[in-house]
C-alpha cells in the first residue's frame, strides 16, 4: 500500500476515534467538526477530504453501534437459546435500554434514525436480518419486502427511543408496547409475542446495557482499528 494512501487510512481512524469519543461524552449536535479535527490532532481541511458532513462520519459510526447490540445479544444468549425471535427480542430490548442510561446515545440512535444516510445503513443491516428471524412468519415475503417492513419497525424503534420514560411510561412498559407492536409488523403470533415479553424479562437488561455502553468506546475504537489494517 501506498505511503499516502496509508496516512489517510490513519487519519480517517483518528477522525472516527475522535468524533466516536465526543459523541459519546458530548452528543451528537454538541460535537462540531472543529472539536474532532482537535480531538483528532488533525485541522479542518485534512478532516475535509476525509468526510464532508458529520453525518458522514455518524454513518461510519453507527454501523459499530449495531454491531455492538447484535454482539451482546449473540453472547448472552449462547447456549441458552437459538430462537431467533427470542434472540430479536433481546436485541430490541437492549438497544432501548441503552438509550434510557445515556442521553448521547439516545440522540445517536434518534440522529441516525432520522438522517436518510445513516438512516439506510440501518435498514439494509437490518432488513437482511429480518428475513432470517420472521420468514417462518412471512414467508411469501422477499427480501424487498423485509426492506420495507424494516423502514415501519424502524421507525416505531424510534419513536419509543425518543420519548423518555417516566412514571406513566415505566421501561417494562415501553419494552411490552414495543415489541407487541412491532412483532404485529412480522405477522407473529399472540403465544410467541408474549413468550419473547416474558424470555426478556428474566435479564437484568439494565445492568447488560450499562456494561455494554461502558465497552462501547473500547469496541468500536476496536473496529476502526481492524477495518483501517
Amino acid at each position: 500500500m501506498a505511503v499516502v494512501e496509508t496516512e489517510k487510512i490513519s487519519a480517517k481512524a483518528r477522525i472516527l476515534h475522535a468524533a466516536a469519543k465526543l459523541f459519546l461524552k458530548n452528543g451528537y449536535y454538541n460535537s462540531s467538526l472543529k472539536m474532532i479535527a482537535k480531538e483528532a490532532d488533525s485541522n479542518t481541511g485534512s478532516l475535509g477530504w476525509a468526510f464532508k458532513l458529520k453525518e458522514e462520519i455518524l454513518c461510519e459510526l453507527v454501523g459499530y453501534v449495531f454491531d455492538k447490540q447484535f454482539d451482546t445479544a449473540e453472547e448472552l444468549l449462547k447456549g441458552v437459546t437459538d430462537d431467533k425471535v427470542l434472540f430479536y427480542a433481546v436485541e430490541a430490548t437492549l438497544q432501548l435500554y441503552m438509550a434510557e442510561q445515556n442521553e448521547q446515545v439516545r440522540e445517536m440512535y434518534n440522529v441516525s434514525y432520522s438522517f436518510t444516510d445513516s438512516a439506510k445503513i440501518i435498514y439494509n443491516k437490518m432488513s437482511e436480518k429480518l428475513q432470517e428471524i420472521f420468514k417462518e412468519y412471512l414467508p411469501h415475503l422477499k427480501a424487498k419486502d423485509f426492506y420495507e417492513r424494516e423502514i415501519a419497525s424502524a421507525g416505531i424503534m424510534r419513536n419509543f427511543i425518543t420519548v423518555p420514560c417516566d412514571r406513566y411510561f415505566e421501561m417494562e412498559r415501553k419494552i411490552k408496547a414495543f415489541l407487541e407492536t412491532t412483532f404485529l409488523v412480522y405477522n407473529v403470533p399472540k403465544e410467541k409475542i408474549e413468550e419473547a415479553i416474558a424470555f426478556v424479562s428474566k435479564f437484568d437488561m439494565q445492568k447488560i446495557a450499562k456494561d455494554t455502553l461502558n465497552s462501547l468506546l473500547e469496541y468500536i475504537d476496536k473496529k476502526i482499528d481492524e477495518k483501517g489494517k
